[in-house]
This record gives structure tokens, sequence and C-alpha cells, in this order.
């Protein structure tokens, strides 16, 4: 899953940090511009991670031309991808539907598993 976030870059003292407004608490910060947009990713998958696996909330990003522009920095968006830190392994689960959707979904030829995935990932993202 690829998520976009605003964030506040701050140049302090020839060094940066960022923080992210719609993310209460994720921070980071670098000795460069690049070492600094590094972390900042970093910073926002393992913040982001930690609410999916709590089952809390994850805020809806803000639009970046809403976030004031500080003097001492500027503002920039920020993506990460979680995919990579998720674990990936296929897991086998039994279910039970209709028998009449059982037979209407086979005849149009629907893959179950992709079709349970989407929908998994759809709740899971709008929750």
């Amino acid at each position: 899953m690829l998520f976009t976030y605003p964030a506040i870059f701050h140049c302090e003292n020839s060094s940066y940090w960022v923080d992210f407004p719609d993310l209460e608490g994720c921070q980071s910060f670098g000795d460069t511009l690049n070492e600094t947009v590094e972390n900042a990713s970093e910073a926002l998958s393992g913040y982001l991670l930690t609410l999916l696996e709590e089952g809390a909330q994850v805020a809806a990003a803000s639009d970046i031309r809403s976030i004031p522009v500080p003097e001492d920095g500027f503002t920039s968006l920020v993506s990460c991808d979680i995919n990579q830190y998720q674990d990936t392994r296929a897991i086998k689960k039994t279910l039970t539907i209709p028998a009449w959707l059982n037979e209407r979904a086979t005849a149009m030829g629907i893959n179950f598993s992709k079709t349970l995935q989407d929908a998994l990932l759809n709740k899971v993202q709008s929750k």
C-alpha cells in the first residue's frame, strides 16, 4: 500500500528535521536534506504500520496547499510503501457463502481469492 502525506521540512544549524502535520508525533531528522527525506519516508512507514497493526484510525492526508510554509523550511509530499515491511505470505482461509452466489460467481469466472483480498483491503483502508 502506498501512502503519501504532506511534511514540513525545517533547516536548523545546517541540519534538517521533518514533521507530519496530519500524524501527531511522526517526526524525523538528518544531517543532509537527502538523508532527511529518506528518514522521513522510513518514519512515515513505521508510524502507519503501527497504527494499522493496532487497528487505529489512519488520518487522511491534508491538501499540501493548506499547510503553512515555515520561514526556516518548506513543505513537501513524502511517500512510503508499507508492503515492503509486511508479511506477504499467502494464508489459506475457509469461508462460507450461499450456494447460489458460488454458482453465479463461478459461472462468471470470478477469482474468489482476488475478490476477497480486494474487499478486505478496501475495508482496512477505510477504517
